[in-house]
């Protein structure tokens, strides 16, 4: 049974600390290959600047969704092409 392309992955890095859960989505965006969208869970408070600051620097749009299980809920996925 084959996942639909659109839906998003989860991944939880609740638990781990600066700076595994930025290593983590890294990784993770690299093996979901262009245009995938991860939802990324973290409970470590600094999460909350470091993976939007990484996703800018790397290209990737990232938008913060309301908090869930006292962890920062993040959507990342493919950034807009820029307007010219």
């Amino acid at each position: 049974m084959s996942e639909d392309a659109s839906s998003p992955l989860q991944l939880d890095l609740r638990g781990y600390r600066c700076p595994v859960p930025v290593i983590r989505l890294e990784a993770a965006l690299r093996r979901a290959g262009e245009g995938a969208r991860i939802i990324a869970l973290a409970d470590d408070p600094v999460a909350a600047i470091d993976i939007p600051h990484f996703c800018r620097e790397a290209g990737y749009a990232v938008k913060r969704l309301p908090d869930e299980r006292a962890a920062c809920v993040f959507i990342v996925g493919p950034a807009a092409p820029k307007r010219p």
